[in-house]
């Protein structure tokens, strides 16, 4: 069953720079902004679906433009601080392309999303795909990481499925947006794996040309 057919076609959604968010991963958020402690409010009176997506460079300063591909999330815990912030868990579930946006008189954003151009997600971690395939991903995420100071716990990692793992060191890499937006955008795992060396190989040139990094 694709339980894209099931999903809303009209989501309101949160531009967060430098954060992408794959099906089937989940990451913590704080919430403090009042527009977003609205979303979040609506959002838990409906259905929990909010939208994550990158904001661009360009475009208005408090209304930027917007990545062409993001991915619909359910909260699947939420916590209220004694200060009024919310402490909300989601989870991802499906990649959408932006269709327009929404005029609307809410302090948040809204789009209408097609899920079709990924309308495979579900099936993405279920792929035979052999994990030695990215061996040489690892070592040399390994290796940018420890220049980066960036602590990994590789065991947990190394212990999942591919899909899983390629989704995480994807979130959590040291890549930039526009990086991490290639790979977000990426159709199934060969294409993400082949982005993911593309990008290395930049990163691990760029270290070789500097006499200070070792």
């Amino acid at each position: 069953m694709d339980k894209s057919n099931n999903l809303p076609k009209k989501i309101p959604v949160f531009p967060l720079s430098n954060f992408i968010v794959f099906p089937e991963t989940t990451v913590p958020l704080n919430i403090f902004e009042p527009r977003y402690l609205q979303m979040i409010d609506d959002s838990m009176a409906s259905d929990r679906i909010i939208g994550m997506i990158q904001p661009k460079r360009s475009g208005d300063l408090k209304k930027p433009d917007l990545f062409e591909v993001g991915c619909v999330c359910r909260i699947v815990s939420f916590n209220e601080t004694e200060d009024g912030r919310y402490i909300i868990i989601i989870k991802g579930l499906n990649r959408f392309k932006k269709v327009n946006e929404i005029e609307n008189k809410k302090l948040y954003r809204e789009l209408n999303v097609d899920y079709n151009f990924y309308n495979n997600d579900e099936k993405l971690e279920s792929e035979n795909f052999n994990f030695s395939k990215i061996k040489d991903i690892l070592q040399e995420l390994k290796n940018l990481f420890r220049k980066r100071g960036y602590d990994i716990d590789w065991k947990d990692l190394e212990g999942q499925s591919v899909y899983r793992t390629l989704s995480a060191l994807s979130m959590a890499s040291p890549f930039s947006i526009l990086e991490k937006q290639m790979l977000l955008e990426t159709k199934d795992l060969n294409e993400r794996t082949v982005k993911f060396e593309e990008i290395l190989k930049t990163y691990n040139t760029d270290f070789s040309n500097k006499k200070t990094i070792q």
